[in-house]
């Protein structure tokens, strides 16, 4: 073998071991790519748990929102409900004092007789919403105007302090006034019409002038309709009193 085919035989050894020494760091390589794609999954992992969670809080919030939501569409529903009901109640009482206005008027004689055998009893323990909604009822449901008056003089005994007091005299005055016992009507109007914040006081005032008018009081009956229209301009109490201080 001579020199020059030696020395390429040793060149050709010494290129392999060179490639052999860089090849070998190959495996490390590897690993590390396969541990830094583990980590990148396991951020998405938590990026996707961290996300799950997320709207898991979200549809709660929605729900308890729906939920609420719910509630108060109930609490809703439920006032308007009672706003209909105190609405048709108001209905009732006004139809009811319009048919009482229409009645024919008894002689003061038989009402004070007939009002001597009433048997009514009405206790002092009921509550005064109760014992005010009972004195009503007998007007509204019962149809017993002489148990109303009663139980509205025993209401008024009893609770002198009521809210419901303008209106407990309004309706004793209607009572009475249908009845023909002018002088006891014109007393419960005028305590009616001694609450100026009433929305009974128009009414009231008017009927003291028909009262006045029927009892032949024409100065005092042109000064209750007067009231009645420079008080209350534009309401229909004020249209009936023109209507009738025209006629005097």
């Amino acid at each position: 073998m001579n020199s020059n085919t030696m020395r390429k035989l040793a060149f050709t050894l010494l290129v392999g071991a060179a490639t052999q020494v860089v090849a070998a760091p190959a495996p490390v390589t590897e690993i590390s790519g396969n541990s830094a794609q583990g980590g990148s999954l396991e951020r998405l992992e938590r990026m996707i748990e961290a996300r799950n969670q997320v709207q898991l809080d979200m549809q709660r919030q929605l729900d308890q929102l729906a939920t609420e939501m719910d509630e108060l569409r109930g609490i809703v529903e439920r006032n308007s409900y009672d706003l209909s009901q105190m609405l048709e109640r108001q209905r009732e009482l006004y139809r009811e004092i319009d048919a009482l206005s229409r009645q024919p008027q008894a002689k003061p004689a038989e009402e004070k007789a007939s009002e001597k055998v009433s048997t009514e009893v009405y206790s002092g323990n009921v509550g005064e919403n109760e014992a005010y909604e009972s004195a009503v009822n007998l007007i509204l449901k019962e149809k017993d105007y002489t148990g109303a008056i009663t139980a509205f003089k025993g209401f008024l005994t009893t609770y002198p302090e009521s809210s419901y007091k303008p209106n407990a005299h309004y309706w004793l005055g209607q009572l009475y006034f249908t009845q023909n016992q002018l002088p006891d009507a014109a007393e419960q109007f005028t305590a009616v019409a001694s609450f100026e914040k009433s929305n009974k006081r128009a009414d009231a005032l008017l009927k003291l002038g028909i009262i006045a008018e029927r009892s032949n009081k024409t100065a005092d009956a042109k000064k209750y309709y007067q009231q009645v229209i420079s008080a209350y301009p534009n309401s229909t109490s004020s249209r009936q009193a023109q209507s009738n201080l025209d006629k005097l």
